[in-house]
């Protein structure tokens, strides 16, 4: 057996792997774009979010002599004159540097109520003389206000003090650290409960979108051309619409002289309005219209590629119609029905806009929370901390889907 054997030249094999190189080197170039969008409008601020939710120097930066001081306290008693005078010290200059209010809104998510007693410390201390604090600190500091007599406060400024802490993660999940540091559940639960009811509003809205968006995608993938791209407009009709005109319409209708009850009024069912509005029902109407189309594109892109003779095959071998829907047509068009359930879930779970202007104090979900604490409160590491866990809770939710449901896992029943 003989054969032939080829020598490739060392500049010819130089040339091939800097032509390989060019190409690789041009490739990327191309997907430098793409990159730099990734990094700087999801990576950075994901990261940037993660981050801040553990990371709060503020109480740090402006006691750091207080906190030092309060290393060696026990937890249990009011701490000694000498924690007080230096606390009453950094107070004077806090109140001359208008700095004392960052402390206050620190406090007081710790301890409510804080934030007025220590304004109102500061200003108290700031017309003292700095030998009067120095000589009789902690006295004056008691005179200010009753409260630093309480030990449960300089728990809480103690709390507070760590740069780098997981309390605002107990927080988002209704836990707190005892006076022995034991983790322990709040007194007030909140945010658990907030989970809890934007997951059971979000499945609500996913099976609503499935119920209404499968026979219209099945309709028309069976409809003619003409009919069904007449439907597909209207199916499109919401993306033309600006989302705050759509919520508004909802909010025409529903509300209390809107026009559901002058209507259920004019025909004689009702005998007072009922309250549409403002309430987990309207929340969940208003959803499911608006994301019903990312439950229909998917599903009609799938069914459209379902070749109907198969459901002919299936009957006129003695299946019944429902028979051939439920083990050929359905397990086909899984795919599809999974997408849209997938991208509905995933969306409602973190919706802000309709919930924040029909859902009213009972329809409003985690999200809208999140947005109290980066609008109002300012208690952005809180903020940080609940989006940390529902992207979490997404991404969990995703791979338990993917590795349960998932188009691998979908087999022709």
């Amino acid at each position: 057996m003989s054969g032939i054997t080829q020598t490739l030249d060392p500049e010819d094999a130089r040339n091939a792997a800097r032509e390989v190189r060019k190409r690789r080197l041009q490739a990327f170039f191309f997907v430098v774009p793409l990159l730099v969008f990734l990094i700087f409008a999801f990576v950075a601020p994901i990261t940037t979010m993660l981050y801040r939710s553990v990371h709060n120097p503020t109480v740090a930066n402006l006691i750091p002599d207080t906190l030092t001081a309060l290393e060696d306290w026990s937890g249990e008693g009011v701490p000694d004159d000498a924690v007080l005078t230096q606390f009453a010290t950094d107070m004077k200059r806090m109140a001359n540097d208008r700095t004392s209010g960052q402390l206050a809104d620190e406090i007081n998510r710790a301890l409510p109520g804080m934030s007025s007693v220590t304004k109102s410390t500061a200003r108290a201390l700031r017309r003292v003389e700095d030998a009067d604090i120095a000589a009789n600190g902690a006295a004056l500091l008691l005179e200010a206000n009753d409260r630093w007599g309480d030990a449960a406060t300089w728990r809480a400024l103690r709390n507070a003090g760590p740069v780098y802490s997981s309390s605002y993660y107990l927080t988002s999940v209704d836990l707190e650290r005892d006076i022995d540091g034991s983790i322990v559940q709040r007194d007030t639960q909140i945010y658990v409960q907030l989970y809890t009811k934007t997951l059971k509003m979000a499945l609500i809205i996913t099976g609503l979108t499935i119920a209404l968006g499968y026979p219209l995608a099945f309709f028309m993938a069976h409809a003619s051309s003409g009919l069904a791209n007449f439907l597909m407009v209207f199916v499109l009709l919401p993306f033309w619409t600006s989302l705050l005109v759509r919520t508004t319409a909802w909010i025409a209708l529903l509300q209390t002289n809107g026009v559901v009850n002058s209507t259920l009024d004019w025909l004689g069912l009702i005998d007072e309005p009922l309250e549409l509005l403002y309430n987990e029902f309207s929340t969940i109407l208003a959803m499911t219209h608006i994301l019903l189309p990312f439950m229909v594109l998917p599903l009609y892109a799938v069914m459209r590629g379902i070749d109907s003779s198969y459901m002919r095959a299936a009957i006129s071998m003695g299946s019944t119609p429902l028979g051939a829907w439920s083990k050929i047509y359905l397990p086909m068009s899984l795919p599809g029905l999974s997408a849209g359930a997938l991208l509905v879930f995933i969306i409602s779970i973190g919706y802000y806009i309709t919930p924040a202007l029909v859902g009213g104090t009972d329809g409003q979900m985690i999200s809208n929370i999140i947005a109290f604490h980066m609008q109002v409160s300012n208690n952005w590491e809180l903020a940080a901390a609940l989006g940390s866990l529902l992207l979490v809770l997404i991404l969990v939710l995703y791979w338990l889907f993917d590795r349960f449901v998932g188009t691998d896992n979908l087999k022709l029943g």
